[in-house]
C-alpha cells in the first residue's frame, strides 16, 4: 500500500489548504470550531464562499457545478475542510438532493433547482423518518394522493434537522398504499416549506438546543411536477441518496481538530507539580485515541482507493461505524478532562467558564445523533456482517 501522497496529490491538497485558510475568514472559522448552536448566516455565507470558488460540490456532474475528482482528492478536499473549521456545505443541498436531482429529475428540475441548491439560495430539509418509521422507513404513512395536477400530502416527519430554516423539503410520501411490498408505492416530492397546511413545531434536545422539528402536512398541495423519478419508485431514490449520504461520513478532520485541542486543554489544566497531559493514565488514552484515529485514516484511504464511479466501496459502512463512534469517543473524553466544570453546561456567552469547557458536555450530548442518523450503526453492523463478511442471519 502506497502511504505517501503523489506529488500531483500533494499539490491538490496544499491547493485546498491554502484556499480553506486563507479565503475563507477566520472569524467564520472560529465560531465553527467553538461549537454550540449553529448558526444558519455562517452555514450560508460558507456554502456562497465555497460556490463561487466552484468548491461547494464537487462530487456532482460537471456540467452542473461538480468536479471530476479522484475519490482521493474528494477526501483531500473533505479532510483539509474539517482541519480548517469550514462548515461544510449542507448535506441536505450538497450530498442528498441536488445528486438525487442531478440523477433522477427532469431537466426542468434541474434547471430550476441545482444552481439555486448549490449556492444554498434554496435550503433543503430532509422529510423521510416518520414516529415509527426511522430505521424501519419503509414503514412511512405519510400519503399523498394525486388530485388532478396536484397531490394532496397528509401525515408526519420528525427528526427534521434544521428545518426550521428551510425553504424546501424532499420527502418520501406513499402514493401507492394497495402495493404489495411496503417497499414499494413510495414516491419522492419536492415541497416548498411556505405552501398551506404545513405546520413545523421545534423539538429541544437533551443538549438544550433546538436543532430538529416534526413537520405537519395538512391537505398540502404540490404541482405534480414537483415529483423526482417515477411514481412509486421512490424507494430507489432514497437507497441512492442514503447512499451517498453515508460517504465522507467518517469526520477524520474534524477529528483529529477535537483531539488535538483536547490536548492543548490538558496540557494547560494543572494536576500535582505537572499538568493533566501528564497523567500516565490520560496520556495512555491520547495515544489509544490518536492510535484508532491513524487506522480510521488508513481505512478511509483504503475505501476511496477501492471506490469506482459514483458507486461507494460496501466497506462504507465501516467508515460510519468508526467514525461516530470514534467522535464520540473524543467528546467523551474532553469532558473527563473539564472535569466539574463540564457539569454547569451552558452556551459560552451565559458562563464564565472557558468556552470550550462550557459546551463540552452539550457536544457531547449533541453528538450521540452520529451513531443513529445516516443509517444506524445497528443497520451498519448489519449491511457489514451480510455485505462485507458474507454472514447470514
Amino acid at each position: 500500500m502506497r502511504l505517501q501522497l503523489s506529488d500531483e496529490d500533494a499539490a491538490f491538497q496544499q491547493q485546498m489548504r491554502d484556499f480553506f485558510t486563507t479565503e475563507i475568514p477566520a472569524d467564520l472559522r472560529e465560531r465553527w470550531a467553538s461549537g454550540g448552536e449553529v448558526s444558519a448566516d455562517d452555514i450560508r455565507e460558507s456554502q456562497r464562499l465555497l460556490n463561487a470558488a466552484g468548491l461547494a460540490v464537487p462530487h456532482w456532474p460537471v456540467e452542473w457545478g461538480g468536479k471530476d475528482w479522484t475519490q482521493l482528492q474528494r477526501h483531500l478536499y473533505l479532510q483539509e475542510m474539517q482541519a480548517a473549521s469550514v462548515p461544510p456545505p449542507l448535506a441536505f443541498n450538497a450530498s442528498m438532493v441536488g445528486p438525487v436531482i442531478a440523477t433522477f429529475g427532469s431537466q426542468e428540475q434541474k434547471e430550476r433547482f441545482l444552481p439555486a441548491t448549490a449556492n444554498l439560495d434554496i435550503w433543503w430539509c430532509q422529510g423521510f423518518s416518520e414516529p415509527n418509521a426511522g430505521s424501519d422507513l419503509a414503514s412511512l404513512r405519510t400519503e399523498a394522493v394525486l388530485d388532478g395536477d396536484e397531490w394532496v400530502v397528509n401525515g408526519q416527519k420528525t427528526w427534521t434537522t434544521l428545518g426550521q430554516h428551510a425553504d424546501w423539503i424532499f420527502a418520501l410520501v406513499r402514493t401507492e398504499p394497495d402495493a404489495p411490498k411496503k417497499q414499494m408505492g413510495i414516491s419522492f416530492l419536492l415541497i416548498d416549506m411556505k405552501t398551506p397546511g404545513i405546520t413545523v413545531r421545534p423539538i429541544q434536545l437533551i443538549d438544550g438546543g433546538h436543532e430538529v422539528n416534526e413537520v405537519f402536512f395538512d391537505n398540502v398541495r404540490v404541482p405534480a411536477d414537483q415529483l423526482v423519478g417515477e411514481r412509486g419508485k421512490g424507494w430507489t431514490i432514497a437507497k441512492f441518496l442514503l447512499g451517498n449520504e453515508r460517504v465522507g461520513v467518517a469526520p477524520v478532520g474534524t477529528i483529529k481538530r477535537a483531539l488535538a485541542s483536547a490536548k492543548g486543554y490538558a496540557a494547560a489544566a494543572r494536576s500535582g507539580e505537572g499538568t493533566l497531559l501528564q497523567e500516565p493514565l490520560v496520556a495512555a488514552r491520547f495515544a489509544e485515541l490518536e492510535t484508532q484515529l491513524a487506522a480510521l485514516e488508513l481505512t478511509v484511504l483504503r475505501v476511496a482507493a477501492n471506490s469506482r464511479g459514483e458507486k461507494p466501496d460496501p466497506a462504507s459502512s465501516i467508515l460510519k461505524l468508526r467514525g461516530s463512534q470514534l467522535q464520540q469517543d473524543v467528546f467523551e473524553f474532553t469532558i473527563d478532562i473539564a472535569g466539574p466544570a463540564s457539569l454547569e453546561w451552558q452556551q459560552p456567552d451565559d458562563t464564565d467558564l472557558q468556552s470550550w469547557a462550557a459546551v463540552a458536555t452539550p457536544t457531547y450530548l449533541n453528538f450521540r445523533k452520529a451513531s443513529i442518523y445516516g443509517g444506524s450503526n445497528e443497520v451498519q453492523r448489519s449491511i457489514i456482517a451480510s455485505g462485507i463478511l458474507g454472514l447470514k442471519g
